[in-house]
């Protein structure tokens, strides 16, 4: 039994992620906007919060991040960050192949706030 309830805890250990793990893969959507960093995820953060109300934003050294996360699991990251009178964006995804709930309505948000 205590090698059940262990083997289930190394599984469940192996499914988290962390917005750092996403960010070790290519971005889903890469792209630039005429919008300083705080004005783009300011467009985009309500967009989010309508879909996935565990949406969170927070700043960080070059501009912001965009984060929608489950207990466990970090699912989008959206960076963002200066880029000469504008802004770069780089959208994270766990599993970009998936149709989770929301995920269409996540990547139309980052690409109307362009």
């Amino acid at each position: 039994m205590k090698l059940l309830v262990g083997a289930l805890a190394v599984a469940m250990l192996a499914g988290c992620s962390t917005p750092g793990d996403l960010m070790k893969n290519d971005p889903t959507i890469s792209a630039s906007s005429n919008k300083a960093p705080k004005q783009y995820a300011l467009c985009v953060l309500p967009k989010w919060q309508e879909e996935r109300s565990t949406s969170t934003m927070s700043e960080t050294e070059s501009g912001y991040r965009l984060i929608v996360a489950t207990d466990m699991m970090t699912d989008e990251v959206l960076e963002i960050g200066s880029s000469g009178k504008g802004s770069k964006v780089a959208l994270y995804q766990r599993m970009p192949w998936s149709k989770m709930v929301g995920r269409g309505a996540i990547e139309d948000a980052v690409r109307r706030c362009l």
